[in-house]
């Protein structure tokens, strides 16, 4: 008889839509997220399409109905290390990291705050640091803290020990899921912009990827929703967004992302909105924005100081403390430079299983989107099928949550 459970991997907006699809039509689901929290990449947005809302707005209704949901079942800090069997009768090997901070909804903010050390903050995306004890942002689910025990002090670990939230003894550990679907919502990683050396990223100062201003835009980011200029704080007075940065190259991304026009226009009105001094210019290739989101552009270009450059950046250098850019216009044919007090490069999306190891069964295209599973009941969910919004990515992952109910249910 098959197994009626299924294993969706990737806690994100797409992963948490299938799980819901299936476990609301009796179905047992794992959720297997390598994160300490649910949430994914929409949880690190300001506002996200297409209602333009805080990603609290959709993300804290989907936690209730996991919480609510007995037949969800929520594995965090987990990863697949194997896939065995078949269709209807998966034996799946999944490694769990220690939290090391017990269940339950203890405060811990002061035990928190009382720490030395200040680390990189992953979910900061480099914009800004974290405690060793911490949660990554205020509505976090699980609403749990997690103890990263490497860059705690000697006193400070005996300090916290006798906290009985807290086991610093916790070990890591496998555990084995038996399953009849798997799904794959792994979602997507920022392109790495230090590949674009003649973008001047990571070498560049004043010169930040899209993602992160989105942190610098939120309000429980970095600088409390402040959009300022990495190196001194200052509210940027010309800011320059640089289109396709490594997308639809072939020496990057083959492929358009899909999103990063339309992420642009978003956050170009954030800076209007905050800065109405600002003047704000998009260089692009092309504008693309596809269906309803061709009346927002129109409202965005509709202001003044917002100016678009049909053109290809060459090179971005420093200039003293600003940025210069090197674009040859596409209309005029004529190479110009520009000065900007910062500069935000629309890198693309790059689905997470690019170059990670995968369990068997599991293939990627060259790009590392997920390929040739259905047949064997594994099924891609949002974009680690393809570049998708987040619109569109639930309703990928209402797709494959039918597909994999259809499997376990032998239709």
């Amino acid at each position: 008889m098959a197994n009626t459970s299924i294993l969706v991997v990737g806690g994100g907006f797409s992963g948490l839509t299938a799980a819901l699809e299936a476990a609301e039509v009796g179905h047992e689901v794992f959720i297997v997220e390598k994160n300490p929290f649910l949430g994914g990449r929409v949880a690190q947005l300001n506002k996200y399409f297409p209602k333009l809302c805080p990603p609290s707005c959709g993300l804290e209704i989907q936690f209730q109905r996991v919480k609510n949901n007995p037949l969800v079942k929520v594995l965090t800090m987990a990863e697949v290390t194997g896939v065995s069997g078949g269709p209807g009768n998966y034996e799946v090997s999944v490694s769990i990291k220690p939290r090391h901070v017990g269940p339950g909804a203890a405060d811990l903010s002061g035990d928190a705050a009382a720490l030395s050390a200040s680390v990189p903050s992953e979910f900061e995306l480099g914009m800004g640091t974290r405690k060793a004890l911490y949660m990554d942002m205020p509505f976090a689910f699980p609403h749990r803290y997690v103890l990263d025990k490497a860059n705690l002090t000697e006193n400070e670990a005996k300090a916290l020990a006798a906290n009985e939230a807290i086991d610093l003894a916790e070990q890591e550990k496998s555990i084995t899921l038996n399953v009849g679907a798997i799904i794959y919502a792994t979602g997507w990683k920022p392109y790495d912009m230090t590949n674009l050396t003649n973008l001047g990223a990571g070498m560049v100062p004043n010169v930040v990827s899209n993602m992160q201003l989105e942190r610098l835009a939120a309000p429980s980011g970095p600088t409390k929703g402040r959009i300022v200029r990495p190196t001194d704080g200052a509210a940027p007075k010309r800011v320059a967004f640089v289109q396709c940065a490594g997308s639809r190259d072939e020496n990057h991304l083959n492929y358009c992302s899909y999103i990063c026009c339309m992420a642009s226009l978003k956050q170009a009105a954030y800076i209007r909105e905050q800065m109405p001094e600002t003047d704000v210019v998009i260089y692009y290739i092309d504008l693309r924005t596809p269906g309803r989101y061709e009346n927002f552009k129109q409202r965005i270009l509709a202001d003044e100081k917002i100016k678009t450059v049909k053109g290809k950046v060459a090179k971005i250098e420093a200039s003293g403390g600003n940025v210069k850019v090197t674009v040859e216009d596409a209309v005029t044919g004529l190479k110009g430079e520009d000065v900007f007090d910062m500069v935000v490069l629309a890198t693309g999306m790059q689905p997470t299983l690019a170059g990670a190891p995968l369990p068997k069964g599991v293939e990627v295209d060259q790009d590392g989107f997920l390929v040739n599973g259905e047949e064997k009941g594994i099924f891609a969910a949002g974009c680690a099928k393809l570049p998708l919004d987040v619109m569109k990515s639930a309703q990928s992952a209402t797709g494959a949550a039918l597909k994999a109910i259809q499997t376990v249910r032998g239709r």
